[in-house]
């Protein structure tokens, strides 16, 4: 990904955003595990920027409402996420948002809440929050991998079982804090095409954790966020990510992102309108392989296939091109999730 980071940030100057940008954020802290967590100074810096470059911040619900609207999407904008509902959400990173006056959504799973499991928020916290004007939204009741099934129930039961879950967060976000948004933070990010088909059907929004911007055509069950952690989030890689636009996707396949144990090189067929992208320059990377350059099979559908068979558990196909007009990088971020060879899959 260093690669990457190089590649693009040459180009970075005078870029303006033609699509959103959703940051997703775990804990602001200086003493929470590195993988999940950005510190408080590094955090404040990333919202300075924003607010000094005027991006357009957001709530979540009006971008989801311009993109079911089919409304144009302000250039530079922005939209802040919290995973899980971290008290150090409320004590480090709030009082930086209400400083800059910058909306923002908290994904919290209620049965954590309830247990009154540290490091979690409180339903009288999250009130606050709400009341505040802070949009607090399902990540599920109990955070578990909602993709993984129960040996001994069948497809229809499995699906039941998800959207009782579903349902049973959302009405308890909805008694204690008087929101009710209907959008799921996938937990984990991962997600197959029946969980979209659900989500869907019970009128859901649905965002996961893989990266790229989201524009008019983007799939509202499978919105993708950048994660702001220590390990991605320095601030040129920051700056290169807010400033990134969305391909305007026709078609992509598989449109499961599971894998069965054996397909472990899987081709991915990308379909886009291609008016704006330099398609000599894009190039995408395997996650924990590196750059691998696409084969376009036609003016506007290419595809690409790892060298080496993905790691067991979840992983990325990244695809990015420069845009002609000479206004950003697009990106496309793809997830997969392999299962073992057993056909379960990894906890954590």
């Amino acid at each position: 990904m260093k690669q990457l980071f190089v590649g693009l940030a040459l180009c970075l100057a005078a870029v303006s955003a033609k699509a959103a940008v959703i940051l997703q954020y775990h804990h602001v802290a200086d003493d929470t595990p590195r993988s999940t967590s950005l510190t408080v100074e590094a955090f404040e810096q990333q919202m300075q920027y924003l607010k000094d470059r005027n991006f357009q911040v957001i709530a979540l619900s009006e971008l989801v409402a311009a993109i079911q609207q089919g409304k144009a999407l302000a250039e530079n904008t922005v939209v802040i996420t919290f995973d899980d509902g971290y008290q150090n959400n409320f004590d480090n990173a709030r009082p930086i948002l209400r400083q800059h006056g910058f909306p923002y959504t908290v994904f919290v799973a209620a049965e954590p809440i309830h247990q009154k499991q540290r490091p979690m928020m409180s339903w009288q916290t999250l009130k606050q929050m709400a009341d505040e004007g802070a949009e607090i939204a399902n990540h599920s009741w109990s955070h578990n991998h909602l993709v993984h099934r129960r040996t001994d129930e069948t497809h229809s039961q499995w699906l039941a079982r998800i959207q009782g879950d579903l349902q049973k967060a959302e009405r308890d976000i909805e008694k204690y804090t008087g929101q009710s948004w209907k959008t799921l933070a996938y937990p984990f990010g991962e997600f197959d095409a029946d969980l979209k088909n659900l989500l869907k059907q019970m009128g859901y929004v649905g965002i996961g954790q893989h990266s790229g911007a989201v524009g008019l055509t983007s799939d509202l069950q499978a919105l993708p966020r950048f994660p702001m952690a220590d390990a991605f989030a320095d601030m040129d890689s920051f700056k290169l990510k807010v400033s990134s636009r969305a391909f305007e996707i026709e078609s992509v396949t598989p449109e499961n992102p599971v894998l069965a144990h054996e397909d472990s090189r899987p081709v991915l067929t990308v379909t886009l309108n291609t008016k704006d992208i330099n398609k000599n320059g894009l190039m995408c990377f395997v996650q924990g392989q590196g750059a691998k350059a696409p084969t376009w099979v036609s003016d506007n559908q290419f595809t690409v296939k790892a060298d080496q068979p993905l790691s067991i558990g979840r992983s990325r196909y990244n695809c990015t091109a420069p845009s002609l007009s000479s206004k950003g990088y697009y990106w496309f971020s793809q997830p997969w999730l392999r299962a073992k060879a057993d056909g379960s899959f990894p906890k954590g």
